[in-house]
């Protein structure tokens, strides 16, 4: 895909966040469409993946471990042909698939089931380890709240990952500076996050959530490195696209009434139409 399909893709994803999430009449769109141009290049671009083969074995694996940006996740798995992009209405439905976090037993494309912050970048690591054992060539890659990094089992799986020299780990932490008690920096702050990384013997790069040239170039930089995992810190816009949305803490969990939804769609219809007009 070049550019401008990839942005065109994204805002098709956040319009699918949005809907989720206006029909569960609950969810976490903030850190979804912070995250949607992430999802965008990783599914659209990076990974070595097959719709059509969830489970085959030479995959890269992808562990959502800020598992509560789902909706983020899900829209960007139908778009991409693991399941009709119609059946993101059914969020957290009783008896839907599509549950509140992602379940690896019942959503095809999920590889690991996550919720409980922390435990999916040590379930990564896991991961890039066994490729390692057994010699595969399949990488990791796993997305994180800079919320999340405030807690201490992160520390401990990058501990281990540096340790290891695992590097076919590509940790990405979503830097939207917003967490659901508000601004990060005074909830408890993790900064300096490219720092800290590097502490524990990562390659670190910082990069603009939503510029696709720069997350191309981050990407390229973190396959080419040998000897280290890579962390990319990616800076972005909380509720990005979504005009009330955007930099606000209270939509950190929060599902828009019918009028929002409407006012949202409305935005991202914009966006969409101007970039057909590219």
């Amino acid at each position: 895909m070049n550019k401008l399909e990839l942005q065109k893709t994204a805002n098709e994803i956040r319009k699918g966040i949005v809907t989720a999430v206006h029909s569960a009449k609950s969810g976490h769109p903030g850190g979804s469409l912070s995250a949607a141009d992430i999802f965008t290049y990783l599914y659209f671009e990076e990974l070595n993946i097959d719709p059509k083969d969830p489970k085959k074995p030479d995959r890269d694996r992808f562990v959502l471990s800020k598992g509560h940006v789902a909706p983020g996740l899900y829209s960007t798995l139908a778009h991409r042909g693991y399941f009709p992009v119609e059946d993101l209405t059914t969020l957290r439905h009783v008896g839907s698939y599509l549950q509140g976090h992602p379940d690896m037993k019942h959503i095809p494309g999920v590889d690991m089931s996550s919720g409980s912050l922390g435990q999916g970048v040590s379930a990564a690591v896991g991961m890039a380890l066994s490729a390692k054992l057994s010699q595969d060539d399949y990488r990791v890659y796993t997305l994180l709240g800079d919320g999340e990094i405030q807690e201490g089992q992160v520390w401990e799986a990058a501990m281990f990952a540096g340790a290891r020299k695992l590097d076919n780990l590509v940790v990405i932490v979503d830097n939207n500076g917003l967490q659901i008690d508000g601004n990060i920096a005074d909830v408890c702050s993790p900064y300096p996050i490219d720092k800290k990384f590097e502490a524990f013997n990562f390659h670190v790069i910082c990069v603009d959530a939503h510029d696709f040239d720069a997350l191309a170039a981050a990407f390229k930089e973190a396959r080419e490195t040998k000897g280290m995992p890579t962390a990319i810190i990616a800076k972005s816009i909380k509720g990005k696209g979504v005009s009330f949305m955007e930099n606000q803490a209270s939509w950190h969990g929060s599902a828009p009434n019918d009028e929002q939804y409407k006012v949202a769609m409305e935005d991202l219809e914009k966006v969409g139409a101007a970039l057909c007009q590219m």
